[in-house]
């Protein structure tokens, strides 16, 4: 598309500055600054850079733009309504910030087509721009330039350049060359206590060159200098990054500029100054004809391409499979491919440490499903992330399915929430347990956005050893089962391991966390079970031959204990049951009738977990007995800690005969 003309151009700007103030002087809260100084920027790149289809905004090969500074959410409203999305109506505009509206304070995924990831915690949307653009060249990699083939914008502020997570998804995209990957500073030296420079003097074009990033300063009200960096960019070797300096507020008289304008709004009067300084004499909410046409335009440009590309996939010979992991979905054989691995666990069942039962299963499970891709920060030895046949995915090979992440927890888990959200890959990654506390706003998204994003999470107890307390998790299960929509997983042997991989592969609609062992644990399927018990969240893994005085409820590692335990109960005339809890949030979404049954009504009840006991009552009741921890845990060998933490089956013994 031609360049609208400097007038035309102008105006279109400022149908999004006159929409940004409007709405939030409407909703009586908000951040009209960054969508008013940032206009024409995004005036630039929608009309004469993104490739897009307004009518199919889910067309696999669009260009993405990600807002990272999501406070600046109306610009993003604003431009998906002026480009003429089907769902995004100038009524969602004037409910902006209201319950039950697509308009939200801050984007989210999933509320209209256009919003590409949920932002607002600063930094994220970087990262996972990051992870869209290793989807984009990891895709391009497998079915080619003709299928594949865009670009990732992602329009980031003062606030998201400032957060650690920019630091660690920055050095990664300039280490895998990520060439489609473009970012716009909206340099405005605004936060929200004043000036950038109270709290911050870092020269951020030298920290991204240092990161091997391409880097462009340009005025970002000068239209002209704005579209030749991002012609540059098109043709770059690495990611580019376009600093752009603009006045936050553009247009507001006495407020511009300043701080006044960023997270309030800016008043009758100063809307008024505003009109009057932009030449914009329309009343709220209104956009002239002429203007809104030429939007339109823009959000009609890319039609053409979509319908070639169209043409380009029904010729193809990638079309069956390039349709089905674009529309997430796994083959048709991976649950037959999972039966046949569990039948051959139940010949051979392996007394070893869950870590090891999860690299088993995805030796299987990456050979069946091509579109996984794996990694981990730094800690591939000990996660045991990296099946027999994955090669990495570097700069030199985008085709790989192995990503070496580096000590970058936090980028990792942002960067795969991208790669889930670009779609064609099903991401996971591996680190420790405890440093789920660096993942967690990640993880924490994943649930919001409802996302396959799979955290692979070793060494999950006290059981890792000689650490110590620095790195042994006490609280992290509890923590991560309060959040919505994330299943946590805990298995007990290599079967509960495989089954809880097919669920956490199974589900496109939310996150996974495994939970596994650094410790060898003995296994407890013993025979083959055609369905997935583990779908169940908890179910009876050793049934009592009698009528049970005493259920034990454990998970993961702790399971083997309760085995013990049980043993000798059974022989001292204390008939029990033992419930393996692999995941308690499945439980909770089977009836009343199986839950009610599950529970029973033992008076002697025990659960088991060497992490904190919130969460258990809800199995054990006021009046049972929980064996786990209270307290941070120690250094010594796992053996010895279980022992001095009375995590043991003697301690259960003693607490049902109590």
């Amino acid at each position: 598309m031609n360049a609208p003309s400097p007038d035309t151009q102008k105006n279109m700007a400022n149908a999004i500055r006159a929409l940004s103030m409007d709405a939030v002087q409407k909703a009586n809260s908000g951040h009209p600054g960054l969508p008013m100084g940032a206009a024409d920027v995004a005036t630039v790149l929608f009309t004469r850079f993104m490739n897009f289809d307004a009518s199919d905004p889910h067309w696999p090969d669009r260009d993405r733009f990600i807002l990272s500074a999501g406070h600046g959410s109306m610009l993003i409203y604003s431009l998906l309504y002026l480009t003429g999305y089907r769902d995004m109506a100038l009524e969602d505009l004037k409910n902006f910030r209201q319950l039950g509206s697509k308009t939200a304070g801050h984007p989210e995924y999933g509320h209209a087509a256009g919003i590409e990831t949920t932002t607002g915690p600063l930094g994220q949307g970087i990262a996972n721009a990051v992870g869209f653009a290793i989807a984009e060249r990891h895709l391009a990699a497998r079915f080619g330039d003709e299928l594949v083939n865009h670009k990732t914008y992602v329009l980031a502020g003062d606030g998201c350049l400032m957060e650690g997570i920019s630091q660690e998804a920055i050095t990664l995209a300039g280490h895998l060359k990520l060439n489609h990957l473009i970012m716009l500073w909206d340099d405005n030296g605004i936060s929200i206590d004043g000036k950038v420079s109270m709290s911050d003097s870092t020269d951020q074009v030298a920290r991204f060159k240092s990161a091997n990033w391409n880097v462009t300063s340009v005025d970002g009200h000068d239209t002209a200098e704005i579209a030749a960096a991002l012609q540059a960019a098109q043709s770059s070797d690495k990611p580019s990054m376009i600093a752009c300096k603009t006045i936050i507020g553009f247009g507001a008289p006495t407020k511009q500029g300043t701080a006044a304008t960023h997270g309030s709004p800016l008043g009758a009067e100063e809307i008024a100054g505003a009109r009057k300084a932009l030449g914009w004499n329309h009343a709220p909410f209104h956009v002239p004809d002429d203007i809104l046409n030429a939007w339109r335009d823009a959000g009609s440009r890319g039609i053409q391409m979509r319908k070639d590309w169209e043409q380009r996939l029904a010729s193809s010979t990638h079309k069956a499979e390039f349709s089905r992991v674009a529309s997430g979905g796994l083959p048709a054989n991976f649950d037959e491919v999972i039966s046949n691995y569990k039948k051959e666990l139940a010949k051979n069942p392996p007394w070893i440490a869950t870590r090891n039962s999860s690299q088993n299963a995805l030796d299987v499970i990456n050979a069946a499903v091509p579109e996984t891709i794996g990694g981990s920060a730094d800690l591939t030895g000990s996660n045991n992330t990296k099946s027999k046949d994955l090669k990495p995915l570097n700069a030199a090979d985008y085709g790989g399915r192995y990503v070496y992440y580096g000590i970058r927890e936090h980028g990792m888990a942002a960067a795969m929430n991208g790669m889930a959200l670009h779609g064609g890959v099903i991401p996971y990654g591996g680190t420790f347990l405890v440093f789920t506390d660096y993942c967690r706003p990640s993880i924490r998204l994943a649930a919001l956005m409802g996302i396959r994003s799979i955290f692979v999470m070793t060494h999950d107890s006290i059981g890792l050893g000689e650490d110590g307390p620095t790195h042994q998790p006490v609280e992290h299960l509890a923590a991560l089962r309060v959040i919505p929509n994330l299943r946590t997983f805990r298995p007990c042997d290599a079967v509960e391991t495989a089954e809880c991989w097919q669920l956490a592969l199974q589900n496109a609609t939310g996150p996974a966390v495994l939970a596994l062992t650094r410790q060898k644990l003995k296994p407890a399927r013993l025979a083959y079970s055609a369905k997935n018990l583990c779908a169940l969240g908890a179910y009876e893994i050793a049934p009592s031959a009698k009528k049970s005085k005493a259920v034990i409820f454990a998970s993961g590692s702790e399971v083997e204990i309760a085995m013990e335990a049980k043993a000798t109960l059974d022989k001292a005339g204390t008939p029990t049951r033992v419930v393996s809890v692999p995941s308690m949030e499945l439980f909770e979404k089977q009836s009343k009738a199986y839950k009610e049954k599950l529970l029973g009504a033992e008076k002697i009840r025990i659960a088991i977990e060497a992490g904190v006991a919130q969460g258990w009552n809800r199995f054990i009741g006021n009046d049972g007995v929980f064996i786990g921890m209270n307290t941070f845990g120690a250094s010594a060998p796992a053996e010895d800690l279980y022992k001095h933490f009375g995590i043991t089956a003697k301690t259960v013994i003693k607490a049902a005969k109590r």
